[in-house]
């Protein structure tokens, strides 16, 4: 399947079909690899990993992912780059557009993955930005297709800060046509946009009430309340705890058969107990070897020769 976009920079850029196919490819990749099978449609793909901000998941998975395929990585920091040393980011794109068949950007500032988009001819992933992380949703709908799969339209409940992966996962929602409930304190909502696109599409919820959120839902999801912007270790568990927390009571209070996600690194104690996520709910390590699968599945369908 090729996709009818160049870039992947927030998920919105795919059709709810697409999206499907998406994660469709990545459990048949999945159970391929698990039966010794691997393809090498990425045999000579080169892609280029930029890494403003650090990361285990995202940067093993990507690697791994090319590597299985047949394609090879290369992975710079910010202090690998002339980034660092003044070279602006559309000469940066444009340099890369030459030498490689595809650009990963983990950045802070999503403006930086729009503007490589613009200035390159080659497809770009945006690998995490302040305001999208899409290859995440990728995986947790795939994750969430896997544990879920005899349920037709979910409830997914989101509880704490409406960040990225919170915009994202609405994003995701919206594609799949599964509602969604977000709750956070005030001020921490997601972004207004995001909300009212999917809102054309499926019940989005606002709430400050982590209960309404999980009340009667198939998923809770959360993260931690630590924002990309907040690297120098600002405080923001005041807002946060103890009412946002993902403990028992949120459990009991979602669907029988739901399941806890989280998608890593998690601070156990903070926005989520290690009861719930050491528990039978918890499904957040399929859902972080399913990173793996669902980025093959897109590399394949953006570069595959």
């Amino acid at each position: 399947m090729r996709l009818g976009t160049k870039d992947i920079l927030t998920l919105a850029e795919l059709t709810p079909e697409e999206f499907t196919s998406l994660i469709q490819n990545a459990i048949t990749l999945k159970s391929e690899l698990k039966a010794g099978k691997q393809s090498d449609v990425l045999k000579g793909k080169t892609m280029v990993m930029i890494f403003q901000k650090p990361s285990t998941r995202t940067r093993v998975s990507f690697e791994t992912g090319m590597y299985q395929m047949g394609g090879h990585a290369i992975n710079l920091s910010a202090n690998d780059m002339q980034l660092s040393r003044g070279e602006s980011i559309e000469d940066t794109a444009r340099t890369l557009d030459r030498y490689a068949d595809c650009i990963m950007a983990r950045v802070y500032e999503h403006k930086t993955v729009e503007m490589l988009a613009e200035h390159s001819t080659i497809p770009v992933i945006n690998g995490l930005s302040n305001t999208f992380h899409p290859c995440q949703t990728l995986a947790d709908f795939m994750t969430i297709a896997e544990k879920q799969s005899t349920a037709g339209r979910l409830k997914i409940a989101w509880i704490g800060d409406g960040n990225n992966v919170c915009n994202s996962t609405i994003i995701g929602a919206s594609l799949a046509g599964h509602a969604i409930a977000v709750a956070t304190p005030k001020g921490f909502e997601p972004d207004d946009t995001t909300v009212s696109r999917a809102q054309r599409n499926i019940d989005v919820t606002l709430t400050t009430d982590p209960m309404v959120a999980a009340t009667d839902a198939d998923v809770i999801m959360t993260d931690t309340y630590s924002s990309i912007h907040n690297n120098k270790g600002t405080k923001r568990t005041e807002f946060f705890l103890p009412r946002y927390q993902v403990g028992q009571e949120i459990m009991d209070a979602a669907d029988t058969d739901a399941i806890f996600m989280h998608c890593l690194p998690a601070k156990r104690g903070e926005e989520v107990t290690a009861q719930v996520i050491d528990g039978p709910s918890s499904v957040v390590w399929d859902e972080a070897e399913n990173r793996l699968h669902a980025q093959k599945a897109l590399l394949e369908a953006l570069i595959a020769r």
